[in-house]
């Protein structure tokens, strides 16, 4: 049986993406975790996070429809005021104003099952930061991912043009399943 021309094509993309990304960012395609948006369907893309390396804890179960609440403050150095949405919820936060650690702890206070804090450099699609723990005794037991500020912001555009307080994502995603999943990232950013 031959295999289609698309499947080898999307594979070897794949591939392409793949050997770029760890050239760009050093870091490996599975120290990575990916979710997918599926609305707003103008942002229905796959979308890749770097997890903390030495606080927050890792998915325990995947989420098919959960949904993903930006914080009240943004930045989340403050206690959460949209406390009401963020229970059971993936938040998305911004870097910047406190440390990576003191955002997570204030997520998991406010009832968050996971943070994504998004880059304050709007620019950035391609270098992920390392999250470290910053020296306290707080230590969240979360997920706490580092999102490219570039999709941070076009997430955050996305739903303020449609009026929506939240978008509904699938975390984790698969990658390995992506040969008969349609290769769907964001177009500003080359993984």
């Amino acid at each position: 049986m031959r295999t289609p021309w698309r499947s080898v094509a999307a594979r070897l993309l794949l591939w392409v993406a793949v050997i770029h990304f760890q050239f760009m960012s050093g870091l490996a395609l599975n120290e990575l975790l990916y979710f997918r948006v599926i609305s707003p369907e103008d942002i229905g893309y796959v979308f890749s996070a770097a997890p903390a390396k030495d606080f927050g804890g890792a998915f325990t179960s995947s989420y098919n429809e959960i949904l993903l609440v930006p914080a009240d403050p943004i930045d989340g150095c403050e206690p959460l005021a949209n406390t009401e949405l963020i229970q059971g919820q993936v938040i998305l936060l911004e870097r910047g104003g406190c440390s990576f650690v003191h955002k997570a702890q204030q997520v998991e206070e406010a009832g968050g099952k996971a943070v994504l804090i998004a880059d304050n450099v709007v620019e950035n699609d391609s270098l992920y930061l390392d999250m470290v723990a910053d020296g306290s005794t707080a230590m969240p037991s979360i997920p706490a991912l580092f999102l490219l500020g570039r999709d941070g912001l076009m997430i955050r555009r996305s739903l303020q043009r449609h009026a929506l307080p939240w978008a509904v994502i699938s975390i984790p995603v698969n990658v390995s399943s992506l040969g008969s999943f349609p290769l769907n990232q964001p177009p500003w950013t080359l993984w």
